[in-house]
């Protein structure tokens, strides 16, 4: 057999993350496939679309195999949306920014003070109802810093002021907290298995907290951002009362401060355990066996950058294949990394879009067609 039959007999798995705000990734793993063959068309080319915990979670889960689940929910503002889950057999994939995510607020409005976790809480009570025993919570993208008082609240919990009120919504509303009781939850969470999905390792407040870190990307002002971290200091502080020591602990854990909090208030309220998102997800969209058939990854996001090493998706695509000796090419929007950064992080060779065209905006424009000639680049350097 010749070198060129064996390349044309190869398997590629492509399992990249979306391009935010141009392609999801579903649409780049079409996009890739078509470039690909384009070049070499006897190449068997396998789609796993993949996602870290954030925004296009359950659109890979679906992708997967998952059937997809539609509830009403509260959003962020309060008002009513649709949001969806994913379900397979007694799992579901919940993606937080389904019912409480930036995509959610108007253009140029923001809520940092008074953004509720609500519908969050109300999407984990609709996957319960549909007989979810295990739950996979994926993180991310969120328009809120409540600690994740406002799920809890939709799942049981009372959140209660010096008269006995409950506290109004978001951050905000957690100064006038003077009491925390717990023991409403829904009874059906102590029997389920609740892994909190999340791309990030920050605790609860404090300088790498989630006010600090994440508020002003949710229209927080400076003094918007002491104001909330004041504010969950001293709901933890009200919880350490209510449940014990361990409420002080995990505000200091990995993952608290993931998503406005939210992540603490599932350690907290829902005994959810942390792990890297990409490596739940890997777990749960079947990334291993689809692994066991590939002579070629590629993975991908819209930028390649220092984020991406710290447990983005594409890090941990390269990761578990370098742990079985597959090579991997990566594909972005733009490339902000070295190739010596690359090859520590298991990635050969990236090819972005800003390659082909410089201008940024036309890049976005144009994503998929300028993809697709990456993509056939790729089979002309490595399949042919």
């Amino acid at each position: 057999m010749t070198d060129g039959a064996v390349r044309e007999a190869a398997c590629v798995l492509v399992a990249a993350d979306k391009f935010k705000g141009s392609l999801t990734a579903v649409q780049v793993a079409e996009r890739v496939t078509v470039g690909l063959h384009r070049i070499a068309p006897g190449v068997t080319v396998e789609t796993l679309p993949v996602a870290d915990g954030g925004d296009g979670t359950v659109a890979a889960a679906v992708e997967a195999g998952f059937e997809r689940c539609e509830v009403r929910v509260t959003g962020p503002l309060g008002d009513e949306l649709t949001a969806a889950y994913a379900l397979r057999d007694g799992t579901a994939v919940i993606e937080m920014a389904e019912a409480s995510g930036l995509q959610h607020l108007p253009d140029g409005v923001f809520a940092p003070l008074t953004a509720t976790t609500y519908g969050s809480g109300e999407l984990l009570r609709a996957a319960l109802d549909a007989g979810a025993r295990s739950i996979v919570f994926g993180v991310g993208g969120s328009a809120t810093t409540d600690g994740g008082a406002g799920m809890l609240a939709a799942l049981g919990a009372r959140f209660l002021d010096a008269d006995g009120r409950p506290v109004g919504p978001g951050g905000g509303g957690l100064r006038e907290l003077a009491t925390a009781d717990l023991s409403g939850l829904d009874p059906r969470l102590a029997g389920a298995d609740i892994v909190l999905a999340s791309d990030v390792d920050n605790p609860l407040t404090g300088p790498k907290g989630a006010p600090a870190v994440y508020g002003p990307q949710k229209g927080a002002s400076p003094q918007d951002v002491a104001t909330l971290d004041a504010a969950l200091i001293h709901y933890a502080s009200v919880l350490e009362t209510a449940v014990g020591s361990r409420a002080a602990r995990l505000a200091r854990s990995p993952g608290a401060g993931a998503a406005g909090g939210i992540g603490y208030g599932a350690l907290v309220g829902l005994g959810a355990s942390f792990r890297p998102g990409i490596e739940v997800m890997l777990d749960v969209l079947g990334f291993a066996p689809a692994l066991a058939r590939a002579t070629l990854v590629i993975t991908g996001e819209g930028s390649l950058d220092e984020q991406t090493l710290h447990g983005k998706a594409p890090a941990g695509v390269a990761a578990a294949a370098r742990a079985q000796g597959i090579e991997v090419i990566a594909v972005c929007g733009r490339l902000a990394l070295r190739p010596e950064a690359l090859g520590k992080a298991g990635i050969r060779r990236a090819y972005a879009l800003t390659d082909l065209e410089p201008d940024p905006a036309v890049c976005m424009a144009e994503a998929g067609p300028l993809l697709e000639r990456l993509a056939a680049d790729i089979a002309r350097d490595f399949l042919v």
